[in-house]
């Protein structure tokens, strides 16, 4: 019996529920309709028609399913269109730059789904300002995106000028701020100071945390080639420093010139080098795996490591044993260091070139704490062990290595980058760069952060 009452009492209710809610929105649609004002009745049936009692049955369904991810496109109708952006090509500051993000192809697809480029002129880009003026763009001085309007979205590679004048754009670049390097909050009180906004190239990925665009193959294929380059002079002459890196029109220049290297050095002094990947099995690790093997050194002397292999965590005493080290892991934690300056004095070290691709220098987890400051193509090498009484050690920290095949490399990185430009702060991929901006702008501004860093 009480079960009984109870189904009978909740029934009871629940239709009694249903009908009121519904007979109410009803006649106060209807009531709406026949009102003859100015307001937007354009979701509303003509007045003093008759409004169909299902309407109201389907109508929170309707609601539901036309609600918009504020950055999703997946249900964005035909006649719904992207808002239409202007993006800035900024020229780059940094010495010996010479990569673009946006070729002139990448531009004609942009400006042909109705967004605008600005091109700021280039005396070091890898393609002349001829080429861009082909497509029809606007070109402007360099450094004038200072005074773009606010609403263009600046792009660029690497870094900005440095000052302290306020950010007030939008920015995508590489700004490496987010791990704690130097002047990492120096870098975001500027875009706080201007109300500015960063999006920063090395953090847009997919929902699987990978990322869409990344110079990451060209960064290990061209820092085995600067390592080996490096062996190959110490060879012969092991006192006198590294010679500047040239750049070369592509890859396989770059290859056949170190591939006649190795072979001088093989015929003349009977060495090849051994090397080391940690990282192997990512996009970097892999393009330094495949340059060693196009240039012609033997497979079996050049040994992959990934997390499989470092996963009990450094040091490593089994690095000194290989001649090149080529880093390419991605730092996104503390780890322990791959080896410490104090186990490069054992008598039994064969390391004599170390690349780190990371390149983390001011990271105050960088796993290769032998060494604190960057070089360029025209310094590559910091020596860290003198030859004078034991093999010598080089650093290369070079942090745009693909630069050295510069129209290569923009080639590869503008293409994979060009798909999402279009959707610039529209979709998730931007949103999750934004949303980690103002998480690391906040993080900035605590007083405690970072207290262990």
């Amino acid at each position: 019996f009480f079960f009984f009452f109870f189904f009978f009492f909740f029934f009871f209710f629940f239709f009694f529920f249903f009908f009121f809610f519904f007979f109410f929105f009803f006649f106060f649609f209807f009531f709406f309709s026949l009102r003859k004002d100015t307001r937007d009745r354009s979701l509303l049936p003509p007045p003093h028609q008759p409004i169909p009692f299902f309407f109201f049955l389907l109508f929170p369904f309707h609601c539901v399913d036309t609600l918009q991810y504020p950055f999703d496109n997946s249900k964005m109708s035909s006649e719904q269109t992207p808002r239409q952006l202007t993006f800035w090509l900024r020229d780059e500051v940094k010495d010996l730059e010479r990569r673009t993000p946006l070729l002139p192809a990448q531009i004609k697809s942009l400006t042909e789904r109705g967004h605008k480029v600005v091109v700021e002129r280039s005396k070091g880009r890898c393609v002349p300002d001829s080429e861009y003026e082909k497509v029809g763009v606007q070109m402007v001085e360099s450094g004038s995106w200072v005074n773009a309007p606010v609403d263009n979205i600046i792009l660029g590679l690497k870094e900005l000028p440095e000052n302290s004048d306020p950010l007030h754009h939008t920015h995508v670049y590489f700004a490496h701020c987010y791990k704690y390097q130097g002047g990492w909050k120096e870098l975001l009180k500027r875009f706080e100071n201007g109300k500015g906004h960063l999006l920063d190239l090395e953090f847009l990925v997919d929902d699987n945390g990978r990322r869409v665009a990344a110079f990451g193959r060209s960064a290990g294929f061209i820092g085995m080639a600067a390592g080996l380059k490096t062996w190959v002079h110490q060879q012969n002459d092991p006192h006198a420093p590294m010679t500047p890196l040239n750049y070369y029109e592509d890859s396989d220049a770059l290859v056949a010139d170190l591939k006649k290297d190795l072979d001088s050095v093989l015929q003349s002094k009977g060495k090849s080098p051994k090397v080391l990947i940690i990282g192997a099995l990512g996009r970097c690790g892999k393009g330094a795996v495949d340059f060693a093997l196009r240039a012609g050194v033997a497979n079996e002397s050049i040994v992959q490591w990934d997390l499989e292999e470092t996963k009990v965590g450094g040091p490593f005493p089994q690095i000194l044993n290989h001649d090149v080290f080529v880093n390419c892991i991605y730092l996104n934690k503390p780890i322990p260091p791959f080896f410490t300056r104090q186990m490069l004095d054992s008598p039994n070290r064969t390391l004599s070139v170390v690349v780190d691709v990371s390149c983390d220098t001011s990271n105050p987890h960088n796993p290769i704490p032998i060494y604190n400051q960057g070089t360029t193509f025209a310094q590559p090498t910091i020596r860290v062990v003198e030859s004078s009484s034991s093999v010598p050690l080089d650093v290369i920290a070079i942090d745009h290595l693909p630069s050295l095949v510069p129209l290569e490399s923009s080639l590869e990185f503008s293409e994979l980058l060009l798909s999402h430009l279009g959707e610039c702060q529209q979709s998730p991929v931007w949103h999750r760069a934004s949303t980690l901006f103002h998480s690391k702008m906040e993080e900035a501004k605590s007083p405690t952060q970072n207290a262990t860093a």
